[in-house]
C-alpha cells in the first residue's frame, strides 16, 4: 500500500489519495491529526508527504503523536518522502497554516541508533525513537535553493560552501527541503 497524506488535488495513479476535505474528492478522507489512523499495523510500503508535514502537528504531543502512527502502519524498510518549505524562506513564513518547523535534525530525533549514540555520548539530544519506541532512519535529505542562488550556483559564480553559510544566516536561500525516511522495525 502506497499513502499520498495531504494529497489535497495533487492526486497520483496507484495510490491511495488521502486528504481531510472531502472537498478535493480523495479516495479517502482522514483528518491525519486524529489517531489512530484507519490502516493497519505494518501494512504500508510507501508514504508521500508534500508539503503537509508543516501543516500538522502544533503541538509536541500531536506532532509525536503522528510520527508514531506513521511508524505503527509502515512496515520494516518502508520509505516516508517528505518534503516541506524550508522555514527560512517566505513560502513557510508567510503562510499562517505553517504550524511545524521540519528539519533533518529534527527527524532524526527520531532515529533509534543516533539515539543511542546520543545517550552514551551525554549529548543533550532528545532521544525521541527511545522514548517513544519508534525508528526512522534518514536516509536521504536534498536541498532545492531559490533563485538567484540556484543560477548563481550551477554558473560557478557561488561555491557550495558559500550557499550553505548564506542559507545558515539569510532568508529565501532554500526554498524547499526533501527527506527520505526508512522505517526500521
Amino acid at each position: 500500500m502506497r499513502l499520498n497524506l495531504g494529497c489535497g488535488n495533487n492526486k497520483l495513479p496507484g495510490w491511495i489519495n488521502v486528504d481531510r476535505s472531502p472537498a478535493c474528492q480523495p479516495d479517502e478522507v482522514v483528518d491525519l491529526e486524529l489517531c489512530p489512523w484507519p490502516w493497519p499495523d505494518g501494512s504500508v510500503d510507501e508514504i508521500l508527504l508534500n508539503h503537509v508535514l508543516e501543516h500538522l502537528g502544533a503541538t509536541p504531543e500531536r506532532y509525536i503523536a503522528i510520527m508514531k502512527e506513521m511508524w505503527r502502519v509502515c512496515r520494516n524498510d518502508a520509505r516516508v518522502t517528505i518534503v516541506v518549505p524550508h522555514p527560512r524562506h517566505d513560502d513557510f513564513l508567510g503562510d499562517p497554516t505553517h504550524v511545524r518547523v521540519v528539519t533533518g535534525p529534527g527527524l532524526q530525533l527520531f532515529d533509534r541508533k543516533l539515539n543511542e549514540k546520543w545517550m552514551r555520548a551525554g549529548a543533550s539530544n532528545t532521544p525521541l525513537a527511545v522514548y517513544h519506541g519508534i525508528d526512522f532512519e534518514v536516509v536521504e535529505a536534498t536541498m532545492h535553493l531559490d533563485e538567484p542562488w540556484m543560477s548563481a550556483l550551477e554558473q560557478g559564480k557561488i561555491s557550495q560552501s558559500a550557499v550553505a553559510e548564506a542559507a545558515q544566516r539569510l532568508n529565501n536561500v532554500v526554498k524547499e527541503q526533501r527527506f527520505v525516511l526508512k522505517a526500521i522495525k
